[in-house]
């Protein structure tokens, strides 16, 4: 079992993590790919998709289901479908500009998100309401 850090995650910012982190890894790839005067489009790749899925995977474990029969029937065919999603577009080839211009803005969320989620944490572990180190 994988240690929970933090707050418990809600179940709606839960399901947008694997695709949010797909997302931001391609917007990365293709500011990559117009540093280094690629083409001018970027082919989406399952293996994407796969670290989108692990990403959900390590984080389910501080969701915040709200009914039990969530973490085993939807917890993994949504995973399971966000893959097969992943499997299903391989090979498409995307534009560089969107998806730089859906990317970049993906991760700048995701990256103020990480910053302010460990901001509130100190903030309530320096007034006694939650522990600074994760129970393992």
């Amino acid at each position: 079992m994988l240690c929970t850090v933090g707050r418990p995650l809600p179940l709606a910012t839960w399901l947008a993590v694997p695709l949010l982190f797909s997302i931001a890894v391609l917007g990365l790839t293709g500011v990559g790919g117009l540093l280094l005067g690629a083409p001018g489009s970027l082919t989406l790749s399952s293996p994407v998709f796969g670290a989108g899925v692990a990403v959900g995977v390590a984080t389910s474990s501080s969701v915040l289901w709200t009914a039990r029969w969530q973490r085993a029937w939807l917890r993994w065919p949504y995973l399971v479908a966000v893959l097969t999603l992943g499997v299903l577009l391989h090979g498409v080839r995307v534009p560089v500009v969107a998806v730089v211009g859906v990317g970049v803005p993906v991760t700048v969320l995701l990256v103020t998100g990480y910053f302010l989620e460990r901001r509130r944490t100190a903030a309530l572990a320096e007034a006694g309401l939650a522990s600074a180190a994760p129970p393992c």
